[in-house]
């Protein structure tokens, strides 16, 4: 088989910047809820990682108007890796924003856009997260401490497009990304499409906008170490008034075990765990899963809910009578 593996430029998603209208309220459900570690703040974001992420800041919470997705990050795996991706993209004929200078968690960074408004960064110079204090962990090999049943690494999002092929074509230019599963409706459009750009099942999903939106969130993902991690959680959200969504059950498409709430300001977050479950097949053909196939629900026979179809942040107008 033709070899599929991406060109490894990229090493990793970085962080999420996620928009907020009730800032105060989102910050105390990721930090005292969710189990987000608070590394920095400053006048209009707090930086926040969960306690095994290296990085400074693996979601860049932001004061707005709106909720929604601020910008997407993806780390490049060298200054010479920045520098060829850059080149790809400006050839590319996607939109380019250009060079920002970053934040307190990283250096300098090129944005871009897909075809549908979501922002997009690569950068290469990183802030490592040097625990101090009540932080620093008992075993050298974890970033810092943890408490609870906090989440311990970011591990995905999904954004929604009005057209995934379209979506596709820009991940695999831009990102060097390769696609391990995706949906094939029966009026020959993509549904969805999970992409990759090193050897996790995903790194980043983007699903059929449904609800006449632009630039929307589906959802922002962190991974637990295992399914009793999201089981505890779901009683912590219980008891804190989260609400949540759907789960916890089991994905179909990539086998994860998930847990959906909304925060305060209605983005939607998770939890999930997918176990040991890599790509590491340098041929990987993507699994395609039929309209058939996802009439059945999950992977136990749990209905998805019409919520999980319709909701995305920001919200959009409802339709008058």
């Amino acid at each position: 088989m033709t070899p599929t593996t991406p060109s490894f430029d990229i090493a990793h998603l970085g962080h999420v910047e996620m928009l907020t209208d009730r800032f105060e309220e989102s910050l105390d459900f990721f930090t005292r809820v969710y189990g987000l570690k608070l590394s920095g703040q400053d006048a209009n974001s707090a930086y926040l990682r969960a306690w095994d992420d290296y990085e400074h800041c693996t979601l860049k919470l932001t004061r707005a108007a709106t909720t929604g997705v601020g910008h997407v990050a993806y780390r490049c795996a060298s200054p010479e890796a920045l520098a060829r991706r850059v080149a790809v993209i400006e050839a590319s004929g996607f939109p380019v924003l250009g060079w920002v200078a970053g934040d307190e968690s990283h250096g300098r960074a090129f944005r871009f856009t897909d075809p549908f408004g979501h922002v997009f960064e690569i950068y290469y110079a990183t802030v490592w997260h040097r625990p101090t204090g009540a932080e620093v962990p008992a075993l050298k090999n974890n970033a810092s401490a943890f408490t609870g049943a906090a989440p311990r690494r970011i591990d995905h999002l999904n954004l929604l497009a009005s057209d995934v092929t379209e979506f596709r074509r820009f991940m695999e230019t831009c990102l060097g990304a390769r696609v391990t599963e995706y949906i094939q409706l029966d009026n020959g459009r993509i549904g969805g499409c999970w992409f990759t750009v090193n050897n996790k099942t995903y790194d980043l999903a983007c699903t059929e906008e449904h609800g006449r939106g632009h630039a929307r969130l589906h959802h922002v993902t962190y991974a637990t170490d295992s399914r009793e991690d999201i089981l505890r959680a779901a009683d912590i959200f219980l008891q804190n008034g989260v609400h949540i969504e759907t789960g916890p059950h089991k994905h179909a498409i990539q086998g994860t075990f998930f847990l959906y709430v909304w925060e305060p300001a209605g983005n939607r977050v998770e939890l999930a765990n997918s176990g040991a479950r890599l790509i590491l097949a340098p041929d990987w053909q993507p699994v395609i899963w039929t309209e058939t196939d996802r009439k059945k629900g999950q992977a136990w026979g749990l209905k998805t809910i019409e919520t999980f179809h319709t909701h995305g942040t920001p919200p959009t107008p409802t339709p008058k009578e």
